[in-house]
């Protein structure tokens, strides 16, 4: 176990709440970007060579304020990482779309891990500690800049580990392979199972629930689905309140996810409490070819697979179809056709109800 002289005296670790909040904000904004803001924009532009053009572009993609051209704010590493991203940009040939994908996808995805990293740091100091917000806000200035190099390492370690895992996956998925693009022009790149899994009565559920009880418990619920999905060899791609999205590379393993998601108990899945009405998962399953960008998946796949989702009865899986057709000929599922019905945006849909084969 590990020990802490801090946590383990459970008395908060002092803040000088007499210190000045402009000092403060100077003391941890030279420790977090490791080094004072020593440079104006025509300074960067004289160190780095660079047009102002890509600079001011560089630093909205990130998703910071452009400054006056006569204020200090840039520091040695911002100087580096402008000189870094120039490089990288003319070493690929970069046009500007994908100069831009490149760096907003770093800005968003950081300004995201800030803000959740914070919010979780204060919102165990308030339990830790039985703190107000604000109070535990203040400890959590002091406690930042310690804590910055083991989140770093943190960052840099699972970024290395997605990475290797994303480029294991499309080595399998695509070597040896050469498509013709003539062909392939007019279909979406990659195939997919593509599912959806949302709370059924999720209003209802949390109608009567506080600001924490309700961040409460659409952490658990995100916790335990992706523990789930990850589990039988899905991955998440995204959640959103009372819903998941995920992908699966074969339609197998898109069926277990869905299956589990739907079979697990209320309790398993952060959803209901010991002893607490069960509050069950609904999931539609598609197998199809889906777009990827920004993180995210697009194409009518994803959208079959949610209204699906909205057709399904509380714990029971649906699927299309021609998903149901592949999974056909599997022995471990059984397959129900149900009721044509019509759907906004679908028109004419037949969905199948998924179940595992009975094993007598």
């Amino acid at each position: 176990m590990l020990h802490n002289s801090e946590t383990d005296s459970g008395t908060p670790p002092v803040h000088h709440h007499d210190a000045p909040g402009a000092d403060t904000a100077a003391r941890l904004d030279e420790t977090l970007l490791g080094g004072a803001r020593r440079y104006t924009l025509s300074q960067v532009l004289e160190l780095t060579g660079l047009d102002k053009q890509f600079v001011t572009r560089y630093w909205r993609w990130i998703g910071l304020p452009v400054t006056h051209p006569t204020e200090t704010w840039f520091t040695d590493a911002d100087v580096d990482a402008l000189k870094d991203a120039a490089e990288l940009f003319q070493a690929e040939q970069m046009d500007e779309r994908a100069q831009m994908t490149f760096v907003r996808s770093v800005g968003h995805t950081a300004d995201r891990l800030a803000l959740w990293q914070v919010e979780a740091l204060v919102e165990h100091l308030v339990r830790r500690y039985d703190l107000d917000e604000t109070s535990a806000r203040l400890l959590a200035l002091d406690r930042l800049p310690e804590m910055t190099e083991t989140l770093l390492g943190q960052l840099e370690h699972a970024w290395r580990r997605q990475l290797a895992a994303l480029t294991g996956r499309m080595a399998i998925e695509f070597a040896g392979s050469r498509s013709d693009a003539r062909n392939d022009s007019h279909q979406l790149p990659l195939v997919r199972g593509v599912g959806f899994a949302d709370i059924v009565s999720f209003t209802k559920r949390t109608a009567g629930l506080g600001s924490e009880e309700l961040a409460e418990f659409v952490q658990r619920f995100e916790a335990g689905a992706r523990d789930i999905i990850v589990n039988a060899g899905g991955r998440v791609v995204k959640t959103i309140g009372d819903a998941v999205l995920f992908v699966t590379d074969d339609l197998e393993t898109g069926a277990e996810v869905a299956l589990g998601l739907a079979e697990t108990s209320g309790e398993a899945l952060g959803t209901a409490a010991p002893g607490d009405p069960e509050i069950p998962v609904r999931v539609g399953l598609v197998w199809g070819r889906v777009l990827s960008r920004f993180g995210d998946i697009f194409g009518p796949t994803v959208n079959l697979a949610s209204r699906l989702t909205e057709q399904a009865d509380p714990s029971t899986v649906l699927v299309d179809t021609e998903t149901a057709a592949q999974l056909a000929a599997s022995p471990r599922y059984a397959l129900t056709a149900q009721p044509a019905r019509e759907v906004p945006g679908i028109g004419s849909l037949a969905p199948v109800r998924l179940q595992r084969a009975y094993q007598g």
